[in-house]
């Protein structure tokens, strides 16, 4: 296990998030009493309320960031059937997709070479390496003269985009060698009939199916440090640059892939008409209340519809997400039976839930106010598509802001809905 998820700490945080919400339940009952009996509830009550809210918030950010931990370690270090990665393998497939040729061999150790030489790159330039660093380098060139940064410093900035909506972590992502991923709507079905022996037989209809294509976009970074700095520097400065650029790139894309308008960027699940057409329109159920839930004891009856709104087979595979203001509103909501929707994890590892299904935290969506959609439910794999192109490029500029060097860092990304079935959204109007 990493070190920054200590086992005793998780524990105690799982104890905690339990503890929590038994006091949670006790106090948001007493508060349920007063508003029936009195029409208000006391100020006094209301304010344990949130301070339980704040404590449970705290320890189940960190039990969901140690959650996606383990779905980006999954998807990144074993292989669909749960086999370990051929880094052999990885890295053939990194140079195959830098350079277009198949016919191109690189392995593991010519990727750590190639990790050496970057480095070196990012502190001297290509000017002052020898011909063996260079050589190294040359794998990860581009007609620009930029480098592809090493997939290791991919994945630290995917960690990064993690601690903001982890889309990655539950959408479905595709890495691709073109400017664009295609792929096709089968919504229709044959029309077929019965006939007698004798009967004619008129001409039915035939399904027709639909095209749909994700481009991908370009985001930038220009972190910039001195000559001096990179000169004298004991630190890593591989690592350096995927902080800086991981701080850029992870707001853009996480934002993005919730609202992003998909004009020079992803498009965003949230921005979606509401409607059953399909393809192009995402149902949205209202909670009956402007910028609030029902009334009790109907207030979670929204979540129940959204998620029974889903077909069985997206359902099974469904994980509702909202921000953490949202969460708040929503540990408060019970069923008919006067149960709590909201459950806390029972082991390290394991989300909370709502109606049995896993929650995520998606920090972008929105907060609730009349007519947001603060909470979605979705089969993520199924709903929606992130497209990759290669990865990160970096352009050492010593020239244009002397005596800075300008790391001019891009990275392609596209996202879009693809099964618009798959995913329903909570709309807060009436």
């Amino acid at each position: 296990m990493s070190k920054e998820f200590d086992p005793l700490e998780l524990k105690n945080a799982v104890s905690a998030v339990n503890v929590a919400f038994e006091e949670f339940k006790k106090a948001n009952d007493a508060r349920l009493k007063e508003l029936e009996a009195k029409g208000a509830s006391d100020p006094l009550l209301d304010e344990k309320l949130d301070k339980i809210n704040e404590t449970i918030q705290t320890s189940q950010d960190r039990l969901d960031k140690f959650e996606v931990s383990l779905k980006r370690k999954n998807r990144t270090v074993t292989d669909a059937n749960g086999d370990e990665i051929d880094f052999d393998k990885k890295a053939q497939e990194w140079a195959r997709g830098v350079t277009g040729d198949r016919r191109f061999e690189f392995d593991n150790e010519g990727m750590c070479a190639y990790k050496t030489a970057f480095n070196k790159y990012l502190r001297k330039g290509d000017q002052i390496m020898g011909a063996d660093e260079l050589k190294a380098l040359s794998v990860g060139s581009d007609v620009d003269g930029g480098y592809t940064v090493h997939p290791d410093m991919s994945g630290r900035i995917v960690k990064k985009v993690f601690e903001t909506t982890p889309m990655r972590a539950y959408a479905s992502v595709q890495v691709i060698s073109t400017d664009a991923l295609e792929g096709v709507f089968d919504l229709n079905e044959a029309s077929a009939g019965w006939v007698q022996e004798t009967g004619s037989r008129s001409e039915t209809n035939t399904p027709e199916i639909g095209v749909w294509r994700i481009p991908v976009h370009e985001m930038y970074a220009a972190p910039q440090a001195t000559q001096k700095l990179l000169d004298d520097s004991s630190v890593n400065m591989e690592a350096w640059l995927a902080d800086k650029v991981s701080d850029k790139f992870s707001r853009l894309e996480s934002t993005a892939f919730v609202t992003g308008t998909g004009v020079g960027q992803p498009r965003g699940f949230a921005t979606y008409a509401n409607g059953t057409t399909l393809p192009g329109t995402i149902e949205q159920i209202k909670t009956g209340a402007n910028g609030a839930f029902a009334a009790a004891p109907a207030g979670g009856d929204v979540l129940i519809d959204a998620l029974y709104a889903l077909k069985a087979s997206y359902r099974a595979n469904a994980v509702f997400a909202m921000n953490r203001t949202t969460f708040r509103e929503v540990r408060q909501l019970k069923d008919s039976n006067g149960a709590y929707l909201w459950q806390p994890g029972i082991v390290a590892g394991q989300p909370a839930t709502i109606l049995g299904r896993p929650t995520a935290s998606f920090e972008d969506m929105a907060a609730m106010a009349t007519g947001s959609l603060s909470i979605a439910v979705a089969d993520w794999r199924e709903a929606y598509q992130i497209v990759d192109r290669i990865g990160v490029r970096t352009l050492r500029d010593p020239y244009s802001s002397k005596p800075y060097v300008i790391f001019y860092s891009t990275k392609r990304v596209g996202g879009d809905v693809v099964n618009f079935e798959a995913i329903k959204l909570i709309d807060f109007s009436a």
